[in-house]
């Protein structure tokens, strides 16, 4: 089914995205964060020139990825492109940052590097159990306020520790505008684990990272040609044969739509779920690859269908 690609509100803010972003973790040269960079700057330059071309006007980045090295990168691109887009940063609460000063300290630090006068979201990394949640959600409505940011979410958040962040943001007359959780075909724990639905009950946005499982639901991985490194030794050759039905599923429901990849049946999945995809690209090809997940629907049918597939798959 072919669609007209508009806008998404996230959440009950004012920021709206096409409803699929570039994420920048895979951009990451220190490995720490990210894979370690096997690919030089003009290729990521590409990468996101390529997506400002298809469209995606939604980036996402994190001062953890590289250690800010990644906000000034990107901050770069945008720079030489003069596009107006969509930019989102995470701030991570490291054990030595426990007060609010350091959540909006860490993003105007962000957006000095990122040379920006406001980001459009900005999102607490993961939970520190050191801190109280209260503690981020209240810097972070201070931001809003101050006019340091439009919008404000939540990352490797679960089901209620979202609702108390809503609530605390609700005190604040903020909206918590966005979840990001790891979501795709092999990795459906938002949807047990009752943030997916948490997420719809509040009028937040679920943004899906790693929504190709680190490229496995690319199709170009099998037990004779495994994903190199880590990734490799995560699933494993058992688990690459077990996949592999879902993988030519992918690419039968492809075959119907004119030659769609396994990657953009995948991605386009999560967008009729009701998420939005954050991808990670590298390169142009990737980048192209990645955006023909636009402009078309799965019917509900297609859709049940890869949900039982991916059943008894999930990491």
């Amino acid at each position: 089914m072919k669609v007209e690609e508009k806008p998404v509100r996230l959440g009950r803010s004012d920021v709206h995205v096409i409803p699929l972003g570039l994420g920048t973790w895979t951009w990451d040269s220190t490995g720490q964060f990210g894979p370690g960079r096997d690919y030089k700057e003009d290729d990521l330059r590409a990468s996101f020139q390529t997506s400002m071309r298809c469209g995606l006007n939604f980036y996402d980045t994190a001062e953890a990825y590289g250690h800010g090295e990644i906000e000034s990168l990107l901050g770069k691109f945008i720079k030489e492109s003069g596009a107006n887009i969509v930019v989102a940063s995470k701030f991570p609460p490291w054990r030595k940052r426990f007060l609010k000063r350091h959540l909006l300290s860490s993003l105007r630090d962000g957006l000095n590097r990122m040379a920006l006068q406001q980001f459009d979201l900005y999102q607490t990394h993961f939970h520190s159990r050191f801190v109280p949640i209260q503690t981020w959600m209240n810097a972070l409505a201070d931001a809003v306020e101050a006019g340091l940011t439009k919008a404000v979410g939540v990352s490797n958040y679960n089901a209620n520790q979202l609702r108390l962040a809503h609530k605390v943001l609700s005190k604040r007359n903020t909206p918590l505008a966005t979840a990001q959780a790891e979501y795709s075909l092999f990795h459906r724990l938002a949807e047990r684990d009752g943030l997916f639905d948490a997420c719809k009950e509040l009028g937040v946005s679920l943004l899906a990272y790693s929504p190709l499982a680190q490229g496995l639901l690319t199709g170009r991985f099998t037990p004779s040609n495994p994903p190199p490194g880590q990734r490799g030794e995560r699933f494993g050759m058992e688990y690459l044969a077990k996949v592999q039905p879902l993988i030519g599923l992918l690419k039968e429901i492809g075959q119907s739509y004119g030659g769609k990849t396994p990657a953009q049946v995948a991605l386009n999945w999560v967008i009729c779920g009701g998420a939005v995809p954050i991808h990670g690209a590298k390169n142009a090809d990737q980048a192209a690859e990645n955006a023909g997940a636009l402009g078309w629907r799965l019917t509900s049918d297609e859709v049940s269908a890869l949900d039982a597939a991916s059943k008894d798959l999930q990491r």
